[in-house]
C-alpha cells in the first residue's frame, strides 16, 4: 500500500470536549447552514419585495449586498489592524523611569 492509498483518519477531539468539536457535528451544521441561506435566497421569489432601486430588482441581490459587506468588514478589520498593532510583549515591557528606580504597583 503506497502513503497515497493509507484511509483518511480524523483525529478524535479530547475527552470531555464539546460537541462542537466532533467532526460529523462540524458537517452537520455546515450543511445545514448552506440550506437556511439557500432557503432564504429562494424565498427571495415567494414574497413581494418593495425595491426602491433599480438594483434591487436583480434576483438574490440582498445576499450578494450582504455578502459583500461582510467581505469589506473584514478587509478593513485587516487593514485597521495593521495600523494598531502592538508588539507581542507590548504590556510586558516595564517603562522606565527617569530617576532609574523600580516603583511598585505594577
Amino acid at each position: 500500500m503506497s502513503s497515497d492509498e493509507r484511509p483518511r483518519v480524523t483525529p478524535l477531539p479530547p475527552a470531555g470536549a464539546s460537541w462542537l468539536d466532533r467532526p460529523g457535528t462540524i458537517r452537520v451544521l455546515w450543511i445545514a447552514f448552506i440550506a437556511v441561506l439557500a432557503i432564504t435566497v429562494a424565498a427571495e421569489l415567494l414574497v413581494h419585495l418593495h425595491p426602491r432601486f433599480r438594483l434591487e430588482r436583480w434576483f438574490g441581490f440582498h445576499a450578494a449586498w450582504g455578502f459583500l459587506s461582510c467581505v469589506a468588514m473584514v478587509l478593513f478589520a485587516n487593514l485597521l489592524g495593521i495600523f494598531l498593532r502592538r508588539p507581542d510583549d507590548y504590556y510586558a515591557q516595564r517603562p522606565e523611569w527617569p530617576d532609574g528606580e523600580e516603583r511598585s504597583g505594577d
